[in-house]
């Protein structure tokens, strides 16, 4: 079996001498038990490698919330390293910088707000309130696209990492290298919309990073797209004709998946028709999607897209900027694991 996987523990031992949970514990090594069944042991590691599945978004939703808390961390040590520079304390940096073009609302655009709030009130008994509000939403305006311009400037690689699970590519259909240091795997939906959506900027993402990036496409029919599944028989049938990307393509881009469509589209590639024909109507691709379903089934997916980038979950509709930093965050990761020693010369 073919796999993709970095364990997300690895880069942050370099940088962290322990990973706390939230409740301020140390995670627990692999081999550390965490049962004892009759005479035997059950392990961190066979809770993972068994039912791994059941845990993967749980964990998803953790590092989604802990990333949120390390992007704050991060702005406010840009804040802090700012005001140093400038020789100042951090409050005159954000009163005498930050918010010095912060102005209050006029009157009259108090009174708009307050029209437009749900109150019986009056004006001037919540017009204090909705003062301090509009400041705050001028403040931290203001301390965005001020830290928005620090971020440009500044050096940041973050380290820490999604979940991970090793996903089978061994008969998958690949577009790129095989040694690239990122690969993103894709569990798909022919006819789910935010699939469609996010295939044009998957398709630029190769662009522009080429050969550093591999793309593996799996199969995940939904089983409210009744058109799904066949759209996925006919893609492997094109793919036995060399031409599955195209036809990957086709079907997301034209969004006609009846089974009369999906044979006209194999007409417009110059594919051989009555070869695909067969093939089509036969369901002899059949076999190759369960597989590809019963893998994320086993793996807890719950939707799609779902992805994996060099192993880590990522799961949901991601614009494109997104995208890019997944990727830097892996080639980043992949250059710090290559990176040969430094030897000094005296």
């Amino acid at each position: 079996m073919n796999t993709v996987r970095i364990a997300s523990s690895l880069l942050l031992a370099a940088s962290l001498t322990a990973t706390i949970t939230c409740h301020g514990q140390t995670r627990p090594e692999a081999s550390q038990v965490v049962a004892r069944v009759g005479g035997s042991n059950l392990t961190v590691a066979d809770l993972q490698q068994q039912e791994g599945g059941k845990l993967l978004q749980a964990g998803y939703q953790y590092y989604l919330n802990e990333r949120k808390a390390l992007e704050e961390l991060i702005d406010n040590r840009l804040l802090e390293d700012e005001a140093r520079k400038r020789n100042i304390s951090l409050d005159e940096l954000m009163n005498t910088v930050v918010y010095k073009d912060v102005k209050d609302p006029t009157e009259d655009q108090l009174e708009v707000y307050y029209e437009g709030l749900e109150t019986q009130d009056p004006y001037q008994a919540v017009r204090e309130e909705v003062l301090q509000h509009l400041r705050e939403l001028r403040r931290t305006k203001a301390r965005a696209a001020f830290i928005e311009n620090l971020r440009k400037e500044a050096k940041i690689n973050v380290l820490l990492m999604p979940p991970s699970a090793d996903v089978d590519t061994a008969k998958a259909y690949a577009r790129g290298a095989q040694n690239a240091p990122v690969v993103l795997v894709e569990f798909a939906d022919y006819e789910c919309p935010y699939c469609q959506k996010v295939n044009p900027q998957i398709q630029q993402l190769k662009k522009e990073y080429g050969d550093n990036l591999t793309l593996i496409f799996k199969d995940f029919p939904l089983p409210m797209h009744h058109s799904a599944e066949k759209a996925a028989e006919a893609s492997r049938c094109a793919g036995e004709q060399g031409k599955f990307w195209e036809y990957h393509d086709v079907l997301f881009y034209s969004h006609l998946l009846d089974v009369d469509a999906l044979k006209e589209h194999a007409r417009v590639l110059k594919l051989d028709g009555d070869r695909f024909d067969t093939c089509l109507d036969s369901g002899k691709e059949a076999p190759e999607i369960k597989k590809d379903l019963d893998e994320a089934k086993s793996l807890g997916l719950t939707g799609t897209p779902s992805f994996f980038v060099n192993g880590h979950f990522f799961s949901g509709v991601i614009d494109y900027a997104a995208l890019k930093d997944i990727v830097n965050q892996q080639m980043n990761a992949a250059a710090v694991m290559h990176r040969e020693p430094q030897i000094s010369q005296k």
